[in-house]
C-alpha cells in the first residue's frame, strides 16, 4: 500500500465526513490509521482513542476544529509526515507556521476531492 494516511479526529458517526474520508481512502487502497474519541470500527479500520506514535506516514489530513487542534500540534510535528492537509473548516494559520517551522508541507484541500480527482 501506498500513502499511509492518519485520519485525525476520525467519527463513527456515518454523517460525518471524516467517517466517509477514511471509507474512500479504504476504497482507493490506502493504508490507514485513524484517531479519534470512541474506539471502533470504519470499513475495517480500527479507530485508535489513544495517540500512537505512528511510523511511516505520508498524510496526517485533519478533522478538528482549529480551536481542538492545539492538543495535538506536538503530536503532529512528531509523526513527522510528508504532508498535513487541512479539510475545510480545519484552516489553522497559528499550526501552519508551527510545520512551516517543522519543514512539514501542508496544504487546506478537501481530502475526498483530491481522492475523487486522483490529486491524491
Amino acid at each position: 500500500m501506498k500513502k499511509k494516511t492518519l485520519v485525525l479526529g476520525a467519527s463513527l458517526k456515518q454523517n460525518r465526513y471524516s467517517n466517509y474520508a477514511i471509507q474512500r481512502l479504504v476504497a482507493n487502497g490506502l493504508e490507514v490509521v485513524a484517531f479519534g474519541l470512541k474506539k471502533g470500527t470504519i470499513s475495517g479500520i480500527e479507530i485508535d482513542n489513544e495517540l500512537l506514535p505512528y511510523r511511516n506516514l505520508h498524510t496526517v489530513t485533519l478533522y478538528l476544529s482549529p480551536k481542538r487542534q492545539e492538543d495535538y500540534y506536538d503530536y503532529v510535528v512528531l509523526l513527522k509526515p510528508k504532508r498535513v492537509i487541512f479539510n475545510p473548516g480545519t484552516e489553522n494559520p497559528e499550526f501552519y507556521k508551527i510545520l512551516k517551522e517543522n519543514k512539514i508541507p501542508f496544504e487546506a484541500a478537501c481530502t475526498l476531492v483530491l481522492l475523487a480527482t486522483n490529486q491524491y
